[in-house]
């Protein structure tokens, strides 16, 4: 089996149907005493088996999930951990955000496995950044996949119902659902794809009354790389720009890093790995000005 470790001994306890109540009452009965906290975060890549007792747990493991022996401890001998890993996820399940995706039937569904994900922000003369412009390659989980749902999270003051979805390469508009500062809208691949099976598809979001002074994307789901970038217009360029990360979307941000402009008055990030969390980027304007 392949990894990486947490997506394998995820899929395990999903395929064995154990709650991890009960898989940490097989380890404890072997002697081996390991809390909820830690078989959550170590199947969802927040954290990794380092110590001997952790190392005798996973060991357990293989033989508790019918794993080949040394599956998931030969994984962990060649896992590189980025250096920052969020122990918690997004939540979509309060707000505005869980009232649209729970008339999205499917919409929480991991169906599809994304390899790789770009954002382009369009910050326009006016200091807006009306347009984001997105593209992702995936690949099916499953059989039957036929769309995807994208989220957005407008800033204060947003006015949700200016705001479009319009897309691009290899999908069509679906149901477009507006909540508050918060929008919710399926792409339609048409045609439904077999597991295993990749696919690429574009589309915009437009929002023509933004004031915001940044951008993020959340990670519901691991992601293979992740691309975040912002374009400026020239006669409008930051005083200062810089990347920061949140465990959620709406607790506090941590600065990680400023970002000087490149010679065509862009800025981006990159990730590659990411399970959980935010990551971002803010910019100031100079002051006294506009």
């Amino acid at each position: 089996m392949t990894g990486p470790f947490h997506l394998v001994l995820r899929d395990a306890i999903r395929e064995r149907g154990l709650p991890l109540e009960r898989l940490r009452s097989r380890l404890a009965e072997r002697g081996i005493d390991v809390g909820l906290a830690s078989l959550s975060d170590w199947q969802h890549g927040r954290a990794w088996p380092r110590r001997p007792k952790s190392l005798r747990a996973i060991a357990a493991l293989e033989e508790i999930l019918d794993l080949p022996q040394r599956t998931l401890t030969n994984l962990l001998r060649s896992h590189q951990p980025p250096p920052f890993r969020p122990r918690q996820g997004v939540d979509e399940y309060s707000g505005p955000m869980a009232e649209l995706l729970d008339a999205l039937p499917g919409a929480r569904a991991w169906r599809m496995e994304v390899l790789t994900s770009e954002q382009v922000v369009h910050v326009g003369p006016d200091r807006s950044p009306s347009r984001i412009a997105g593209r992702s390659v995936a690949r099916a989980r499953r059989d039957g996949v036929d769309r995807t749902v994208v989220r957005y999270y407008g800033a204060a003051g947003c006015e949700i119902d200016r705001v479009e979805v319009v897309p691009g390469r290899n999908c069509a508009l679906g149901t477009v659902l507006r909540q508050g500062h918060v929008l919710a809208a399926e792409l339609l691949f048409g045609q439904r794809l077999e597991a295993g099976e990749t696919w690429v598809w574009e589309a915009e979001i437009r929002d023509p009354a933004s004031s915001r002074t940044d951008c993020a994307h959340a990670f519901r789901r691991p992601e293979g790389t992740c691309l975040l970038e912002v374009r400026f217009h020239p006669d409008a360029l930051p005083d200062r720009v810089y990347e920061y990360f949140r465990a959620d979307l709406f607790v506090e941000q941590h600065v990680l890093t400023e970002l000087p402009l490149t010679v065509h008055n862009s800025v981006h990030v990159t990730t590659t790995g990411m399970t959980s969390g935010v990551i971002g980027i803010n910019w100031d304007w100079p002051r006294g000005t506009g």
